[in-house]
């Protein structure tokens, strides 16, 4: 005889959005059922933002023992076990999985489910043959897989994604990544760092989201390591062999790049083939489940968070998602979306980070404008670190209120929280030029830009109308 569970709450989903709201949710003290039929922790843990950074970390200290001449430390060639580093990524994979295991959830009072779920219909799942859950409310939390271009003959060979990068125990002898978008240029960067021959083809342009000046900073840098970036080059073909043959369209015709290793980083799509959806009345399209902006589907009970729900696709907007839901679903809040408050970094050296809106964007919408920036050059801490390639851009309106922020150089993965902070409380250029620093840091990059702001002001002759009067009364 089947079980039915009964619970508040359903979470479809055991990442970082589904493992978020089942926490809070069960903090509360509202009975929760979570459902997983794969890795507690999802791609995040197991095979994207932990992993990639725990492999950027072992390729940024191989880099720094060939870097050290200019601080009077003798350069060497660093020495690479690639087995081991193999063994760092999941040690480090490892240390955190407790955190997302289904030993502390149950813990939490979560009810744990291994098996993958199904609606029935508007107001029930099941899973396998032997558990219904009929919930008051259900959150879809499924993420999303890596999505393979239709190459012509791709399928007929051996090729990586995120999801199996990370099992190799030896360095590739020339990886050739298809895509450049942050996954591919992130992995360019770690596997040249430690001996890989990289070339990474793109059929557009690389880091396309990204504010261009500031990417192309990033661009520079991977090349100046040796990274062979090819943008506007169209993959036509991949002929199987001992080693792989990429072929790719150039003006002077076709072009054929031998690769020892093949990884495919073109982007992802959205977990929703095993939900039976339709039976649920929850509607979907091409970029995931269909929300509003309280992230509610077209089925009232439901709910959608994270990859799925066919937003951006990070871990954070994931945890972000989960908050607004819980204000819903607990609270009555009517808590919205708003991807304006979203930052992403792409995690190379230098590191760029954003949110908000772009010089570009705020163009296009012909919006009356000012951009500040500061170098990363005139920092003292940068100098002292030589960490002097970078800059800031900061956009706000003729008033000051900040609307967005670029960051190339050093920690900007780091700095960009504050900014993103001024974003989500409309806060106006003047906190930040008002702010104490501590110095020497790379926080003082910003304030300057910040002080920028009122640099015309120095050489107002209404203002200095204003001093003169002043000093008259001493």
């Amino acid at each position: 005889m089947a079980e039915t569970l009964t619970p508040d709450i359903c979470v479809i989903g055991a990442g970082s959005g589904g493992l978020s709201v089942a926490a809070a949710a069960a903090a509360f003290g509202v009975p929760v059922v979570l459902i997983e039929k794969g890795k507690m922790g999802g791609d995040c843990l197991n095979f994207g933002c932990v992993p990639s950074k725990a492999l950027l970390a072992a390729a940024r200290r191989a880099q720094a023992m060939r870097a050290g001449a200019p601080f009077g430390v003798a350069s060497q060639r660093p020495g690479i076990d690639f087995a081991k580093v193999h063994a760092h990524v999941h040690g480090v994979i490892a240390a955190i999985a407790p955190n997302d295991s289904k030993e502390r959830f149950t813990g939490l009072g979560v009810r744990v489910i291994e098996g993958a779920a199904r609606f029935k219909d508007k107001q029930t799942v099941v899973v396998g043959d032997g558990i219904v859950v009929k919930a008051r409310r259900f959150v879809i939390a499924t993420g999303s897989t890596p999505a393979a271009p239709p190459i012509p003959g791709l399928d007929q060979i051996s090729y990586f994604t995120n999801e199996t990068i990370f099992d190799l125990t030896q360095c590739p002898e020339h990886l050739v990544i298809i895509g450049a978008g942050p996954v591919g240029l992130e992995m360019a960067q770690a596997f040249r760092r430690l001996g890989a021959a990289v070339t990474v083809l793109e059929a557009a342009v690389p880091l396309a989201k990204d504010d261009a000046e500031c990417a192309a900073i990033v661009l520079d840098q991977l090349a100046r390591e040796g990274i062979a970036i090819r943008a506007g080059a169209e993959v036509v073909r991949v002929e199987p062999g001992a080693k792989p043959r990429v072929v790719v369209a150039t003006a002077d015709g076709e072009q054929t790049i031998e690769a020892s290793h093949l990884l495919v980083a073109t982007g992802r799509r959205p977990n929703v083939d095993d939900l039976d959806l339709a039976a649920g009345r929850i509607k979907a399209g091409p970029r995931g489940i269909v929300v509003n902006k309280r992230l509610r589907t077209s089925n009232k009970r439901v709910y959608a968070v994270g990859d799925v729900a066919g937003g951006p696709q990070f871990t954070h907007a994931a945890n972000y998602h989960a908050g607004l839901v819980i204000r819903n679903v607990l609270f009555r809040l009517r808590a919205r979306v708003d991807d304006n408050v979203i930052p992403w970094v792409t995690f190379t050296e230098p590191e760029l980070a954003h949110v908000g809106t772009t010089e570009a964007r705020a163009s296009a919408r012909r919006m009356s404008i000012r951009v500040l920036r500061w170098p990363y050059h005139e920092n003292d801490r940068a100098q002292a670190e030589r960490e002097t390639r970078g800059h800031i851009k900061v956009i706000t309106t003729k008033r000051g209120r900040i609307l967005g922020a670029t960051i190339v150089g050093a920690h900007a993965g780091e700095l960009i929280a504050a900014w993103t902070l001024a974003i989500s409380q409309g806060l106006n250029i003047r906190a930040f030029a008002g702010m104490v620093v501590p110095y020497p840091t790379f926080a003082e990059i910003g304030k300057r830009a910040a002080l920028s702001y009122f640099a015309g002001s120095l050489t107002s002759p209404f203002v200095r109308r204003i001093i003169t009067w002043l000093r008259r009364f001493g």
